[in-house]
C-alpha cells in the first residue's frame, strides 16, 4: 500500500484533499464521493483502519517511523493537509460563491454527482436481488433525509461530540452528506462557520501578539465547541473506517449498490432550482438565530423556466459531469503508471 509517489502525485493528492474538504462543507455533497471517483476511496478506508491497537502500541513505544509507515502516513498526511487548508481557504471561497452564484454552484455539484453515479455504476455488474434491494433502500434513505426539517442549534459539548461522529460520515460514506446532517441537527452554522472562523481569528491574533481572546467568553466557548467537534470527528472517522473496511471486504456488492442509492437520493438535496424556506412567526415575520440570521427550515424545489440563466446552469451541470469524467481518466492513467 505504501508506494513511492512522484511529486505530481503528491500535489494531486493534496488537491484531492482540498476537494474533499470543500465538498464536505457543502450541504448535500459528500467528500466520500470525491474519494470514490478519484480512485482512492478503498486506500483511504483501509489506511484509516490501520489506526488501531497495533498503531497505538508503536506510538507509545516511541517507534514513530514504524507508526507512520504502518498507518500509510504519507498518504493520510497529504490528504488531511489538503482538507485542513480547504477549511481555511477553498471553503471560504465556496461560501462566497454560494452566496453570490448559488444556482451555478449547485448546478456544478449536481452535474458532478450525476457523473459520479455514472462512474460508480459503469463497472458494477453484480445486480442481484440483494444489491437491487440495497439500491432502493439507499435511494429511499437519501430522499427521506433531504426532506427532513432542521432542529435548533445546540452547543452542549456532548451533543457537539455526537455531531462530530455523525458529520464525518460524509468522508467515509459516499452520498451521505455530513454537512447536510449538521443542518438537520441544527449545528451547521455553529460548527462549520462560527467555530472555524473563531479558530482562524484566534490564530491571526496570536500571530500579531494579541492574546485578548482569552478574556472573550464567546470566543473561548466556540473554541471549546470546535475542539469537542474535532474529537468526535476523529473518533467517528476511525470507527466508521473499521466498520466500512469489514463491510467492503465481506459485502462489497451490497455496499456499492447502497452507495449508488445514497448518491442518487442526494440529488434531491443539490437540485439547483430551489427556494430557501425560512422559519416564520405567526405574524409572518422571520425568526432569527443568535447571530441575527434567518433560520432555514428546508428548500422548496421547482422546475426551471427556459431562460438564459437556466441555459447557463445547464452548462454548469455539463461541466460538472466533464470534471468527474476527467478525474476518472486521470485516476486510470495514474493507476496504469504505477503498474
Amino acid at each position: 500500500m505504501q508506494s513511492t509517489r512522484t511529486l505530481i502525485d503528491r500535489i494531486f493528492l493534496v488537491i484531492k484533499g482540498l476537494a474533499m474538504g470543500a465538498a464536505n462543507k457543502v450541504p448535500g455533497v459528500s467528500g466520500g464521493v470525491v474519494a470514490f471517483v478519484a480512485g482512492f476511496y478503498e486506500e483511504f478506508i483501509f489506511s484509516l483502519q490501520r489506526v488501531n491497537k497495533t498503531a497505538f502500541k508503536l506510538l507509545l513505544r516511541g517507534r514513530f517511523k514504524s507508526f507512520y509507515i504502518y498507518i500509510n502516513g504519507k498518504f493520510l498526511s497529504l490528504l488531511f493537509f489538503g482538507m485542513i487548508v480547504s477549511y481555511f481557504s477553498v471553503s471560504k471561497i465556496l461560501d462566497y460563491l454560494l452566496k453570490n452564484y448559488e444556482l451555478y454552484v449547485w448546478s456544478l455539484f449536481f452535474g458532478m454527482i450525476i457523473g459520479s453515479i455514472y462512474y460508480i455504476n459503469k463497472d458494477f455488474k453484480d445486480w442481484t436481488f440483494k444489491s437491487i434491494l440495497s439500491l432502493i433502500i439507499g435511494i429511499s434513505l437519501g430522499i427521506a433525509i433531504s426532506f427532513l426539517d432542521p432542529a435548533k442549534e445546540n452547543d452542549n459539548l456532548f451533543f457537539v461530540f455526537f455531531c462530530g461522529i455523525i458529520s464525518v460520515s460524509g468522508m467515509t460514506l459516499p452520498g451521505f452528506s455530513g454537512s447536510f446532517i449538521l443542518i438537520l441537527l441544527g449545528n451547521y452554522i455553529l460548527l462549520l462557520v462560527d467555530s472555524v472562523n473563531a479558530l482562524y481569528d484566534t490564530f491571526s491574533e496570536i500571530i500579531l501578539g494579541d492574546f485578548s481572546f482569552i478574556q472573550n467568553e464567546i470566543r473561548i466557548r466556540l473554541l471549546k465547541v470546535l475542539a469537542m467537534f474535532t474529537l468526535g470527528s476523529v473518533v467517528g472517522l476511525v470507527s466508521f473506517s473499521h466498520v466500512l473496511s469489514y463491510v467492503l471486504k465481506h459485502y462489497k456488492s451490497i455496499t456499492t449498490a447502497s452507495i449508488i442509492g445514497f448518491i442518487i437520493g442526494s440529488l434531491g438535496v443539490v437540485w439547483p432550482w430551489k427556494k430557501t424556506i425560512f422559519k416564520l412567526e405567526n405574524n409572518g415575520e422571520f425568526i432569527l438565530d443568535a447571530r441575527g440570521e434567518k433560520i432555514i427550515t428546508n428548500y422548496e424545489r421547482f422546475l426551471p423556466q427556459l431562460e438564459t440563466q437556466t441555459y447557463i446552469a445547464i452548462g454548469y451541470i455539463v461541466l460538472g459531469v466533464i470534471v468527474v469524467l476527467a478525474l476518472e481518466r486521470y485516476g486510470q492513467h495514474t493507476q496504469k503508471a504505477h503498474e
